[in-house]
């Protein structure tokens, strides 16, 4: 049976708490909450030394589980238990922050686990150094759709020109993983799908994941109150049953103005996934300009960022890989069996 990490990835507002319920239903799958420490770590990489040194896993693991920033608390696993582990375990990065999930798996004795992110969807070239076996589920909604529920979360203060941007950056992103990914690596399903058939949508997610299909899974609301915090409350939708109910509802909840922003910028992109336009009218020209100087400016932060991270790659005091599951450590090179202790698992990492 496969024990490969799981990530669920897309645009946010796009159902992807829905889908990290539904496979936090499956008995073999816990998908945790989010949780605010794989991505820092990884971009600190640099700061925490070499990894092979249990006294750099511990300073490690001390931060994802004490520092305010993370939100280590909601995976509901012990501190300390989780420090050991850590400076047991083998000496890479992915090893430190695997662990974590993987005690947050063992919490309801599944084998194996999952994380929800939108944002990872442009970030899977990181998250393959950390989980070079990982399997990633890509839930595509309409965009427009999307923008509406944007612009009416609590927690997101940009405009309607950012979450348009942010739209086409996730399809963008997902365009090029249908590309470059395998088949057995990179699955897309559609919310609209999902929402409509979900045990059809489900049994083929599950046939990828090398996994038998549960039923229960159709129905996942009891694990929003395990696997959704109670203080997200832009999440409530999550604790009934699946419904279609918003699909289509950004008719309503658009402007004109953003409708035609929408189409006009998002068209083809809409279009390739199915989704049927208005033809609304052509956008302000004044609209279309700020929307393309936000997508700009946004494309040029991702690309400083990632010339950064290029840079910092030459530079790496440790490995990154993690070396917890059967895939990890083939593709390391590791031999299957546990090794007996830190300086073995080390030195086999080198």
């Amino acid at each position: 049976m496969s024990d490969r990490p799981v990530f669920v990835i897309g645009c946010p507002r796009s159902g992807t708490t829905m889908l990290q319920l539904m496979l936090h239903s499956h008995p073999r799958i816990a998908v945790a909450p989010e949780t605010r420490f794989l991505v820092p770590a990884y971009y600190r990489r640099r700061t925490w030394g070499d990894l092979r040194t249990e006294q750099r896993r511990k300073a490690l693991a001390e931060w994802i589980a004490t520092d305010r920033s993370t939100k280590f608390r909601e995976l509901k696993i012990d501190k300390n238990e989780f420090v050991r582990q850590s400076v047991e375990g083998p000496g890479s990065l992915g090893s430190v922050i695997g662990t974590a999930f993987r005690m947050y798996a063992d919490r309801f004795d599944k084998k194996r686990w999952g994380d929800k992110r939108p944002s990872y969807v442009k970030q899977v070239d990181m998250l393959l150094r950390l989980f070079p076996d990982a399997q990633f589920i890509h839930l595509i909604r309409d965009g427009r759709d999307c923008v509406a529920s944007l612009k009416e979360m609590p927690w997101y203060t940009l405009d309607s020109f950012h979450a348009i941007s942010t739209w086409a950056e996730a399809m963008d992103a997902g365009a090029k993983l249908r590309r470059t990914m395998s088949q057995d690596t990179y699955f897309e399903l559609k919310y609209e799908d999902l929402t409509d058939d979900p045990a059809t949508e489900l049994k083929r997610l599950c046939h990828f994941l090398e996994e038998d299909f549960s039923p229960a899974m159709i129905s996942p609301r009891e694990a929003a109150s395990v696997a959704v915090p109670l203080h997200k409350v832009w999440h409530q939708n999550t604790h009934g049953e699946v419904t279609r109910s918003r699909v289509g509802s950004w008719a309503n909840r658009l402007d004109d103005w953003e409708i035609a922003l929408c189409e006009h910028t998002l068209g083809d992109r809409l279009q390739a996934m199915g989704y049927e336009l208005t033809g609304a009218p052509k956008p302000a020209k004044e609209h279309i300009t700020a929307c393309q100087k936000t997508m700009q400016k946004r494309k040029a932060s991702r690309t400083r960022k990632h010339i950064r991270d290029r840079l910092n790659r030459l530079r790496e005091p440790s490995p990154v890989a993690a070396l917890l599951t059967s895939g990890q450590r083939s593709l390391a090179g590791v031999p299957q069996q546990r090794p007996d202790s830190d300086a073995e698992v080390a030195e086999q990492a080198v």
